[in-house]
């Protein structure tokens, strides 16, 4: 599927690149056509006056006057054929983008609908498939429990990915209505670490939660982006390496941060992993979970709530993502 947009977007380009040289050969050849005929009228003019040779005033009063008017009309020439140059110079940029951009969007939307048929699936097999194991067998206690336990988890993570998909359509249509109230900031992020936790009992969490942090903002939104966030890192980073969370007030701002130890991201997609959709590599080829929603949502949360992120490297290796809000 990848493949095949890249070669309708290499097709098109090409088409695009021929179409525009035609169009400025056109418009070269139409200035030269034009030109041919200024100095076919010019020379028409000057055989008229050539009877007027033995006044020499009066033929360079009309040999200066046909000369005049073909360079004006030169530079008439030259002026509308730089216009019409640029209107096509900018027009066809605007139109290469406008593609490139369909294309993008395209792609991204393909990927998004093969790793949501994935992440959907996926919970739900395992869920059905652990059902079915207590169904058919008489299993001990711990057995059970341990089946229990995994169903929860993903039935847990289904919800969150249905409820990042209802929300980014929700905050895209603007029907989500933002209801904002003074929080026990320090006491909303421990809950949702806690319950991440309890979700992930074998990843280790380095938490750093100031105590009598408020804030001011939606406590379904906050909770969605501090999950989004540990659902990130937990994704993109090694079972046996920690997962680290804080919340600190500092100066006039209130950080909350989430760092992990897996591959990192290159400083030339730090800027794209915000966009709708947009996920590092190819669906086909990744090995990471998810939909390219995630950060998206944590994006316009953020901005919802005055905030800003930042992503730097971690040391050795990984992602440190910092929302900044504003302490009042």
């Amino acid at each position: 599927m990848a493949d095949e947009s890249r070669r309708k977007l290499r097709r098109a380009t090409i088409i695009y690149w021929v179409l525009l040289l035609y169009i400025v050969v056109a418009l070269a050849w139409w200035f030269l056509v034009l030109e041919t005929q200024n100095h076919q009228i010019y020379q028409l003019k000057m055989d008229k006056i050539e009877h007027m040779r033995s006044d020499p005033v009066s033929f360079n009063k009309e040999r200066l006057s046909i000369e005049d008017h073909r360079k004006r009309n030169t530079i008439r020439h030259i002026g509308e054929g730089t216009t019409f140059l640029l209107f096509i110079i900018l027009g066809a940029v605007f139109i290469f983008r406008s593609v490139r951009r369909h294309f993008r969007l395209q792609q991204q939307q393909q990927n998004f609908v093969m790793a949501i048929t994935h992440e959907l699936k996926t919970p739900i097999a395992v869920a059905r498939l652990n059902l079915e194991t207590m169904q058919k067998h008489q299993l001990d206690e711990a057995r059970r429990s341990k089946l229990m336990k995994t169903t929860l988890q993903e039935t847990l993570r289904l919800d969150m990915l249905i409820n990042n998909i209802l929300l980014s359509s929700q905050l895209e249509g603007h029907s989500y209505h933002i209801s904002k109230e003074e929080l026990d900031f320090s006491r909303l992020a421990a809950d949702v670490v806690h319950q991440f936790s309890s979700r992930y009992p074998d990843r280790h969490i380095k938490e750093e939660v100031e105590s009598d942090v408020t804030l001011y903002g939606d406590p379904l939104l906050l909770k969605l982006l501090i999950s989004n966030l540990l659902e990130n890192a937990n994704k993109y980073s090694p079972r046996e390496k920690p997962v680290s969370f804080q919340l600190t007030r500092k100066d006039k701002e209130i950080l909350l941060q989430v760092a992990d130890e897996g591959p990192g991201i290159e400083d030339v997609e730090k800027k794209n992993i915000f966009k709708k959709f947009y996920r590092i590599g190819n669906e086909q080829t990744r090995n990471a979970k998810g939909t390219g929603l995630g950060l998206y949502l944590c994006k316009i949360i953020a901005h919802d709530h005055k905030a800003f992120f930042t992503v730097t490297n971690n040391k050795p290796l990984g992602s440190i993502f910092t929302v900044h809000f504003d302490a009042k």
